[in-house]
């Protein structure tokens, strides 16, 4: 089994980074075979240029600005991504993440007239979400939680049909205490074992 743990927040000693160290802890003592790409430690350029936005459709010159992470998911069956949510959605790093490493023909082939998009990751078996919000949990579900529908939507659809699913969120993150806090590790841990023999 092998895992590959996107991971987008700039801080070190954040509460996003004891998320990952949680998520990768029991992916390992699973069995799984973990990569982690940390987007903020690596200094990964979220902004797609304009001569890479020319060579979006080309299969293969799409590929090279980015080759190092198309090789990762390529390479993994279990795809977890750990972010905060920021404005109900995903941090503009990690939506900067999906715009240039998830192109055509690698993780998908466009649709025409006759045909409709189809799926091209379909090696991945399993697909999670770990995550915090600010907002309560009422307020997440009214604006309609954007980033879980991009995650488990519409990466989900590019993956193997029944493709096993998770999403952990904390919800009122800015007022929330250490006790709640270190709950929502544990449940991390607990669920992601879980996750990772389903």
């Amino acid at each position: 089994m092998k895992s590959l743990v996107v991971y987008c927040h700039p801080c070190s000693d954040s509460f996003s980074a004891a998320m990952k160290q949680t998520v990768v802890a029991a992916l390992t003592e699973s069995g799984h075979d973990v990569r982690l790409i940390d987007l903020y430690a690596e200094n990964f350029d979220p902004v797609m240029c304009d001569q890479e936005r020319r060579q979006y459709h080309d299969a293969g010159i799409n590929e090279e600005p980015v080759a190092d992470h198309i090789a990762a998911i390529r390479w993994c069956d279990t795809l977890v991504f750990v972010y905060p949510t920021w404005w109900y959605g995903l941090p503009a790093m990690l939506k900067g993440w999906l715009d240039r490493v998830w192109v055509p023909h690698v993780t998908f082939t466009m649709p025409t007239e006759t045909t409709p998009i189809r799926p091209n990751m379909q090696h991945i078996k399993r697909l999670a979400a770990v995550t915090t919000c600010g907002a309560p949990w009422t307020v997440s579900k009214l604006i309609g939680e954007p980033g879980k529908k991009t995650i488990l939507r519409g990466i989900r659809a590019l993956c193997t049909p029944g493709c096993k699913t998770l999403y952990l969120a904390h919800y009122k993150m800015d007022i929330t205490s250490q006790t709640a806090l270190k709950s929502y590790l544990s449940r991390i841990d607990r669920k992601m074992r879980k996750f990772a023999l389903s």
